[in-house]
């Protein structure tokens, strides 16, 4: 059961690096056994720069959270996101050999053949996303299980990751110890803990403000239509304060944080704050005027920009549940007036609260940690879909190496399905050998959402956290 499993997600960001300890209790909904994190100096904007501070920081974080929890963390599911990202569409095809009823199988070795795509030098597949379906003439399908024919056709968005990032993703989290169980795009952990199924269905934009880029996922009719990522965050916001107001670093994102209005309007004109000068320097005086002015400036450039997507890609007039903001930077006051008034759709701020139960751990529903909580969510999805699969068509064909290891590495064997999820801390007995894993197995916790994740398009930006 599930109550029986426990699921950790790492969130390798820009400014933190965050893990959380999870299970599901006898309602199905997620408790929060332990929360760890830690400043995050060697990412930029998703990419991991220096190895061994990456290093440090995720073991940091991890023993924080086994602290909290009283668990030994071994598996984790780990979110990727970045500049490197791309997306291309292709058709592919297989041909039965006779016209009865097509099963999940030939749909399965449908989707795995395109995972043998050749992807362009120093890239490979981490997700393969189908749109539709043809069964001989019939187009438009959304679940061929069940029709008859014997050509069988379908339309699939393909994610491809730079193999250095994934290489290094996987360096770092081997170096600290641990094991990936799933990479996931982070867009999509973000929408399973933010977003309603209704509003997928009516049309929503989910717009996460990290640290260093602002991600951009639009739904309609229970499937991802687009998703984007700028590289504008909140670390530019604070750049800007520190050049508009010549203060430090660290008190620019205090002033940020505790004074900041993303509409300059809503801010007095006689309001200053005092901060401390230079060692022999006098105190310095910050007008929270011009300190909203700054603020309302970059943010009104980043909305534009987001705002700028969901036109191109015609989904303005498609929303109709509006805009639902998320990450740290959603926390700006004020953020939602200026959202609706570039935009001229409702919007609201987004908490990872829906699928969350009651927890000691208060923190872990602000919207800075709506990634992490997706990671964990999105790791028992996997799991049902590792315990109710059938023999994969992987093991009839030769084996693929699974998405998140670089070609030229040797294919990782973790231990069973049964044991994946982190165990107390106790002496245990001695487990069985471990069973390879299926490849691809890191793309089958999509087959919930396959049928309404069928356009997904990513720019040439990134990143999160705040």
């Amino acid at each position: 059961m599930q109550q029986d499993k426990i699921v950790v997600g790492l969130d390798i960001g820009t400014t933190k690096i965050c893990a959380l300890v999870g299970r599901k209790n006898e309602f199905g909904k997620l408790e929060i056994l332990g929360m760890g994190k830690a400043v995050s100096e060697g990412v930029s904007r998703g990419i991991v720069l220096n190895i061994d501070k990456t290093v440090d920081a995720i073991k940091r974080a991890i023993r924080q959270a086994e602290e909290q929890s009283g668990i030994s963390i071994g598996v984790v599911n780990v979110g990727i996101a970045g500049q490197h990202i791309k997306s291309l569409q292709h058709n592919g095809s297989i041909t039965r050999n006779s016209a009865d009823t097509i099963g999940p199988d030939d749909v399965n070795r449908l989707t795995q053949d395109m995972y043998r795509l050749v992807t362009q030098p120093g890239s490979q597949i981490i997700h393969v996303m189908p749109q539709d379906y043809k069964v001989d003439y019939e187009e438009g399908i959304a679940d061929p299980v069940g029709y008859e024919g014997v050509r069988l056709e379908g339309n699939f968005h393909i994610i491809t990751a730079q193999s250095t990032a994934i290489n290094n993703i996987n360096k770092c989290v081997t170096k600290a110890g641990l094991e990936i169980a799933d990479l996931i795009l982070e867009p999509l952990a973000s929408s399973m803990s933010i977003l309603s199924e209704e509003e997928k269905e009516a049309g929503v934009a989910l717009i996460d403000i990290g640290g260093g880029t602002t991600d951009l996922a639009v739904f309609k009719d229970g499937i991802i239509r687009h998703a984007a990522v700028l590289p504008f965050g909140g670390n530019i916001i604070t750049q800007d304060i520190k050049a508009g107001c010549n203060v430090a670093p660290g008190q620019a994102e205090q002033l940020k944080v505790k004074f900041g209005k993303a509409i300059a309007a809503e801010a007095s004109d006689y309001e200053i704050v005092s901060i401390p000068g230079l060692p022999n320097r006098a105190p310095k005086e910050v007008s929270l005027k011009n300190l909203a002015y700054i603020i309302e400036a970059r943010m009104s450039e980043i909305m534009e920009l987001v705002y700028a997507e969901i036109y191109r890609m015609g989904l303005h007039d498609k929303l109709s549940a509006g805009i639902v903001l998320t990450g740290g930077g959603s926390q700006l006051q004020y953020l939602e007036q200026l959202t609706e008034y570039i935009t001229g759709l409702d919007t609201r701020i987004g908490y990872p609260n829906q699928h969350l139960g009651k927890s000691r751990i208060e923190a872990v529903k602000s919207p800075m940690y709506a990634t992490t909580v997706g990671l964990v969510l999105s790791g028992y999805h996997s799991l049902d879909e590792r315990n109710t699969s059938r023999v994969p068509y992987e093991q009839e064909v030769p084996a693929v190496i699974p998405a998140y290891y670089a070609p030229q590495a040797a294919p990782v064997v973790p231990a069973p399905a049964e044991t994946r999820a982190a165990t107390p801390v106790a002496p245990a007995p001695a487990s069985a050998p471990a069973k390879p894993k299926e490849p691809g197995a890191a793309s089958r916790f999509f087959k919930d959402i396959i049928t309404r994740t069928k356009g997904l398009l990513i720019d040439d930006y990134d990143d999160k956290s705040y």
